[in-house]
C-alpha cells in the first residue's frame, strides 16, 4: 500500500509528564533522535497533541499549581507557547448551590479533518469542551454536560478513580463529523450522531463485576477506547475488567481478553490499533490481581498483539527486561505511528520511553530518567 508523504518523513514524540513536557524528534529512519529542552518544567502535563491537519499546531494541557488548570498552544512545533485566553471551565453554579470546577484537563482530540481549528478536551471532573478557534477559547458542549441523563452517567468528583473521574477517548468518525464517541471513567461509553447535541450510552455487552448490576446500561469503567482509522466501525477497548471489541453495525461489545495466558491479566490502561489493519491490536497487560498492582506481572513487561481481532494473542518481550521490569503505563502513554512496519511507542511512570520499529517484535529504550510519564503522542511531520 502506498504511503502518504507524512508517513515517510520525520516524526516526533510529544511527551507529557508530572513535571513538564518534552519533544523527542526522530528522523525518517526512526533511528536518530534528538531531545528538546524541558517545556514548562514543574507543570503537570496530562496530554499534548499535534494537529495532523496542519502538522504545526500543538495543544497542551497544563496544571500550573496556584494558577490552576489551563491550556497552552504552539503554532511553531513547540518552540513558543501561548496560554488559551479562555480555558475550559464549568459555568458558575446558581446562588446557594454548590458548583464544580475543572481540576485538570485530561484528554485532547483534534476535530474532524473538514473542521480546521476545532478541538475537543475532556476534563476531570467529567466534562466535554470544544474550541472553534484553534484552542484559544473553549466552551462547554452543553449537549453532553447538561444532558438530562448526565447525573446518572457521570461520577461526581468525590467518587471514581484515585486521580479523579475523567472524560477521555474522544473519537470523531473520519467519515462523518456528526458521529462522535467518548468515554467516562467511570460511567461508560457514549455516542452522538448530531455532533454532540444529544448522546446515548453505548455499553451493551460490557460486564463489570464491581457494579450492583454487572451488565447495567451505564456505570462501567473503560480505561481507553480506540476507533480504527481504516474501519471506523471497529472499536477496541481496554476496560478495568476486560478487553473488548465491537463492530458498530452490531452495537455489542465482545470480550476478547480471556485468551491471555497467565499470569498476564486482561487489566490495563492503554490499547492501540493498527492504522491500516482493523484486525490488529496491541495491549500492555498490568497486574490485575487484588489489590491491583498496576505493574508488569512478576516484573516481566510484555506487549501482546492480536492480528485476528482478539481471537488469539502473541506475547512480545524481546528487548524488554527479563526480570525486575516493574513497568506501569498510563492510558495515553502508548501509541503508534503510521509507518510500514508500524512503530509502537510507550512511556512508563518510571520515566522511560520505549519504542519498537517492527510492530512490537523487538523493543529498545529511547530515554530514561524523565519525570513520571502521563502521555506519549506521535506527531507525523
Amino acid at each position: 500500500m502506498a504511503q502518504s508523504k507524512s508517513a515517510t518523513g520525520a516524526l516526533a514524540l510529544l511527551i507529557g509528564t508530572r513535571k513538564g513536557a518534552f519533544i523527542l524528534r526522530g528522523d525518517k529512519t526512526r533511528r536518530q533522535w534528538k531531545m528538546s529542552d524541558g517545556i514548562m518544567i514543574g507543570v503537570v502535563v496530562n496530554d499534548m497533541v499535534m494537529d495532523s491537519r496542519d502538522s504545526r499546531t500543538i495543544v497542551m494541557t497544563a496544571s500550573t499549581g496556584h494558577l490552576g488548570p489551563t491550556v497552552f498552544r504552539s503554532t511553531d512545533l513547540g518552540r513558543s507557547w501561548k496560554e488559551a485566553t479562555r480555558p475550559p471551565a464549568f459555568p458558575p453554579a446558581p446562588e446557594g448551590e454548590t458548583g464544580i470546577s475543572v481540576h485538570h484537563n485530561f484528554w485532547i482530540s483534534p476535530g474532524h479533518a473538514r473542521e480546521p481549528g476545532v478541538w475537543y478536551i475532556g476534563t476531570s471532573p467529567q466534562g466535554l469542551f470544544r474550541s472553534e478557534d484553534d484552542g484559544v477559547t473553549w466552551e462547554p458542549v452543553n449537549g453532553f454536560n447538561q444532558h438530562p441523563q448526565f447525573q446518572t452517567w457521570w461520577n461526581p468528583p468525590d467518587q471514581g478513580p484515585p486521580d479523579g473521574p475523567t472524560l477521555h477517548s474522544i473519537m470523531i468518525d473520519p467519515r462523518d463529523a456528526n458521529h462522535m464517541v467518548l468515554c467516562l471513567s467511570g460511567g461508560g461509553v457514549f455516542e452522538s450522531r448530531d455532533q454532540g447535541r444529544d448522546w446515548h450510552p453505548l455499553n451493551k455487552g460490557l460486564v463489570s463485576d464491581f457494579l450492583p448490576v454487572p451488565d447495567a446500561e451505564v456505570g462501567h469503567d473503560p480505561h481507553r477506547v480506540e476507533m480504527n482509522p481504516r474501519d471506523p466501525d471497529r472499536f477496541y477497548m481496554q476496560n478495568h475488567v476486560g478487553i473488548y471489541t465491537m463492530d458498530r453495525k452490531k452495537g455489542v461489545w465482545e470480550n476478547i481478553g480471556k485468551q491471555l495466558p497467565k499470569p498476564y491479566s486482561d487489566h490495563s490502561y492503554p490499547i492501540v490499533t493498527h492504522p491500516r489493519d482493523p484486525n490488529t491490536v496491541w495491549i500492555f497487560p498490568l497486574d490485575g490481581s487484588f489489590p491491583l498492582g498496576r505493574v508488569s506481572p512478576n516484573g516481566k513487561p510484555a506487549t501482546f498483539v492480536s492480528r485476528n481481532g482478539g481471537k488469539t494473542w502473541k506475547k512480545q518481550t524481546t528487548g524488554f527486561p527479563k526480570r525486575d521490569g516493574w513497568f506501569s503505563v498510563k492510558r495515553q502513554a502508548m501509541n503508534t505511528d503510521t509507518r510500514d512496519p508500524v512503530g509502537l511507542y510507550l512511556g512508563t511512570t518510571g520515566g522511560e520511553v520505549w519504542m519498537s520499529r517492527n510492530e512490537g517484535e523487538t523493543w529498545s529504550r529511547l530515554l530514561t530518567s524523565l519525570p513520571e510519564i502521563y502521555s506519549v503522542r506521535v506527531a507525523e511531520l
